[in-house]
């Protein structure tokens, strides 16, 4: 190695990676900032300019991008006609490319931040010499992580130094300036307001923790979380106490709180498997949560919990009573963490800004086999001026509060589903069914206290009329659903029948 060009935003490790390149005679050729931190220390640098023989301009926007440069770089060592050419066109060969890009993560992320400034941040010389440095890793060693600079170093210093090495390198290269294409094209399709499903879609995320194992123990699995992160989505939770989160763990819980934004009361929502098994609202947390919890005392064993108020000292010695995976909350007392820490294993996380309405995902995306599915996420909102009751009879007041909290619960349940409540809790949830009849009977047969009074919530529409005469039959007095069925007048005939009533909402949320 004869010759190295260091150009770097991040500058961490790069005065320690010069002192050794220096050691071992080589060359470095640099500009700007980079240029005087290294001189600064005594490091002797030529400049871009003394290479090119021409001036940095337009205010640096234009250092390295000349081919006295990209030639030295892409000339391939093993083509004879590469190097005579360079030697006669006076183009030094350049053995090594330390580089890494302008900050526009950083700068996107400033509060207050410009489009100016941030396109001012667009880096282009950088790009391009990873992307040439990276096509000609047969002959030219790329570094754009300072975390790589030990280890270069050393394989340098023992003469380990390979084609393998310079492989990763140029991998790593180009998945940097992938990020950082994305990045550009995610922050201007914000800026400019474009809701559309564009032709090519690109996604960036950045590596948050390995985890375990995935949904099973021999599945590997990590979770990467997105670049610029709203307040309140999960990956910007702090975790207070408890055991490492698994795959399954991280699942479950962006589903709660998914779901506890659709409330505005004191509410819990108890989940097991992305299902909710347990929802309560109340005057108090302590309150939302005996509901939640005498929903189903079962199937919150081993679950998650997520409430959208503070969890106090009352609350938190109840939720230690049972064995629950997670507890997420906005806050926790100090009281309610001592009591809650007892539980070695308990995982709780803090989540000020949950209730963010602007922290809902706006897109939801399902890899498939050979393709990704993408779709607006569900962020629909009840609506009850749309809604239209198609019975003689009218809903209670009460019972008008028992439709509102089960249609805003069985849009989160897996479909089919059915969501049985009653004063101001769930008694009863259907998910996951093959038929909607027996999401019914699922719903109704898992009731934990009598179903008599109870409304009855459906994702989509009835089918049949035998949705309504087995809810009748369980003492169901109310039911909700989108309606749309060529069926309709049946289920709106029995209901009359049997003296129900019934509320159509124009809006199908299967969830699959």
């Amino acid at each position: 190695m004869q010759r190295a060009l260091i150009s770097v935003s991040d500058k961490t490790g790069v005065l320690e990676l010069a002192q050794f390149l220096h050691k071992m005679d080589v060359e470095i050729i640099s500009t700007g900032g980079t240029a005087k931190l290294l001189t600064d220390n005594d490091i002797p640098v030529i400049g871009i300019s003394d290479i090119t023989g021409f001036p940095e301009c337009l205010g640096g926007r234009v250092k390295t991008l000349q081919p006295k440069i990209h030639g030295g770089i892409l000339a391939n060592r093993k083509i004879k006609d590469h190097l005579d050419e360079a030697v006669e066109l006076g183009i030094p060969m350049i053995d090594l490319v330390v580089v890494n890009l302008y900050p526009f993560k950083a700068t996107i992320l400033k509060p207050g931040v410009t489009m100016a400034q941030a396109i001012e941040n667009i880096d282009i010389g950088g790009v391009t010499l990873i992307r040439a440095a990276g096509k000609n890793s047969d002959s030219v060693t790329l570094l754009t992580d300072p975390s790589d600079y030990a280890g270069f170093m050393a394989a340098s210093e023992a003469g380990s130094l390979d084609d393998a090495f310079n492989k990763m390198m140029a991998l790593k290269g180009f998945r940097h300036t992938a990020q950082y294409d994305t990045l550009i094209s995610q922050y201007l399709a914000k800026e400019l307001g474009d809701k559309a499903l564009p032709e090519q879609m690109s996604v960036s995320f950045e590596k948050q923790q390995s985890l375990r194992y995935g949904e099973n123990p021999h599945q590997s699995a990590a979770f990467y979380r997105e670049i610029s992160v709203l307040d309140g989505r999960l990956s910007g939770a702090v975790q207070l106490h408890g055991k490492e989160l698994s795959y399954n763990n991280i699942g479950d819980a962006s589903a709660a709180i998914e779901m506890i934004r659709e409330f505005t009361d004191p509410t819990v929502v108890a989940l097991k498997h992305a299902n909710p098994c347990g929802v309560g609202t109340g005057a108090t947390i302590f309150e939302a949560y005996d509901r939640a919890y005498k929903a189903d005392p079962v199937s919150i064993f081993g679950g998650i919990v997520v409430v959208n108020a503070k969890v106090d000292a009352e609350t938190a010695t109840e939720m230690k009573k049972i064995f629950l995976e997670i507890i997420i909350a906005p806050s926790f007392s100090e009281e309610a963490l001592t009591i809650l820490k007892k539980k070695k294993n308990l995982r709780l996380l803090e989540l000020p800004e949950i209730m963010n309405p602007a922290a809902s995902e706006p897109y939801f995306y399902k890899k498939v086999d050979g393709g990704l599915l993408i779709q607006e996420a569900d962020l629909h909102k009840m609506d009850e001026e749309s809604y239209s009751v198609v019975t003689e009879k009218q809903p209670t007041e009460q019972e008008w509060a028992d439709l509102k909290l089960a249609w805003k619960v069985v849009k989160h349940a897996k479909s089919n589903a059915i969501v049985v409540v009653k004063n101001g809790a769930t008694q009863g949830v259907g998910a996951g069914q093959t038929s909607r009849i027996w999401a019914v009977e699922n719903a109704l047969d898992r009731s934990t206290t009598p179903t008599q009074g109870s409304a009855l919530a459906s994702d989509a529409f009835f089918p049949f009329s035998d949705s309504v005469e087995k809810a009748h039959e369980a003492g169901v007095t109310t039911v909700i659903q989108p309606g749309g069925s060529v069926r309709d007048e049946d289920s709106i005939a029995a209901c009359n029948k049997f003296g129900m009533s019934m509320v159509f909402t124009g809006m199908r949320h299967f969830k699959h």
